[in-house]
């Protein structure tokens, strides 16, 4: 009996070893496996959904976003641990650019051998004014994002109406630039060809793939952008009030004169007197159209549909939205349908 206890024993304490070994055997073939892996992060939304088009179904990446689809523009966002930690085994960082990621820098120097790619660096773009608003300035059609001076026109200084320092006002001072230039198809496509560019020189092996793969992407997007030009031909010229300087880059493609910004998020309270200054720049310009996002902007925007005759058109940001490789194609053909409905008989 005692040497049938024995020999059980004996087995049960190979059976563990045996599976000792095999488990470390796992966990190092594991190792070695995502050793060879290139592991791509985007900072936000639709940074991820042009890295997903660019990377496709290629093997051997992996492809992750920092934030949620649910976050917005990440002007005040606050990295977590789970973040950082991310981050720390990421090969290649995606980010937008224009100052949109506040964190960048202390990334930067968390992970100094990290590549940070940054979309936006053959990008113009535009200038972020001072002030929330913009007036008497005007639209150059022949010369490509003309509307950069509708961003840096500003109201008067004596002028009470367009006094900005009004305690309800919540602008972002992060940069000079106006970093929302996947909003501008034109942009958003040179951002494409930048991350396939920073892909190719990350990953070399894989060129022949990121390079394919964003020319296919680039035909789709250049189809949308020929559909917008012909929506060009009805919103040349027009004066139009925005309230989201996302929507400056809209402006731009349709050569559209903004004349009023008033930036609203889930930080903003608007008062009275800025409710009325609104109305009033509207009735005064006989603006007929209003371009705002539903999310925050559509408390003023019933408003103003009360109070004016301006109609206001609600226009995705697409700073959230499905993780599906064709989700920017859609959200941004919703917008040139609705933007045509607004502007043609």
């Amino acid at each position: 009996m005692k040497h049938k206890y024995r020999f059980t024993a004996v087995l049960l304490v190979g059976i563990l070893l045996v599976s000792i070994l095999l488990t470390n055997l796992y966990v190092k073939t594991e190792e070695i496996g995502d050793a060879d892996k290139l592991r791509v992060v985007t900072s936000f939304y639709p940074m991820y959904i042009a890295a997903l088009n660019v990377i496709g179904d290629q093997s051997g990446v992996e492809l992750e976003n920092l934030s949620e689809p649910q976050t917005g523009c990440l002007h005040d966002y606050q990295m977590t641990p789970a973040d950082m930690r991310l981050l720390s085994s990421a090969d290649v960082f995606i980010v937008n650019g224009g100052g949109i990621e506040s964190f960048l820098s202390d990334v930067a120097e968390a992970y100094p051998e990290l590549t940070i790619l940054n979309a936006s660096d053959q990008v113009e773009l535009l200038p972020e004014s001072e002030q929330e608003h913009d007036h008497d300035h005007e639209a150059d059609p022949d010369e490509e994002h003309s509307h950069a001076a509708d961003a840096n026109d500003e109201y008067s200084d004596d002028d009470e109406h367009h006094d900005d320092t009004d305690s309800d006002d919540h602008t972002h001072t992060h940069s000079d630039e106006n970093a929302h230039a996947w909003m501008s198809i034109p942009d958003y496509r040179i951002q494409v060809q930048t991350i396939a560019d920073g892909l190719i020189k990350a990953d070399p092996a894989h060129a022949d793939v990121y390079q394919k793969n964003a020319a296919a992407y680039d035909e789709k997007l250049a189809a949308l952008e020929k559909e917008a030009e012909e929506v060009k031909t009805y919103t040349e010229g027009k004066d139009l009030v925005i309230f989201h300087e996302a929507y400056d880059y809209v402006a731009a493609d349709y050569g559209m004169h903004v004349i009023y910004t008033l930036n609203l998020d889930e930080e903003r309270q608007v008062s009275a007197g800025k409710v009325a200054d609104v109305v009033s720049e509207i009735k005064e310009h006989g603006i007929t159209t209003v371009f705002a996002e539903e999310l925050y902007g559509s408390d003023m925007g019933n408003t103003i549909e009360r109070e004016t005759d301006a109609k206001v058109c609600y226009l995705d940001t697409m700073v959230r939205g499905e993780y599906e490789a064709d989700s920017y194609l859609k959200a941004m053909e919703k917008n040139i349908r609705m933007i045509r409905e607004a502007f043609t008989p």
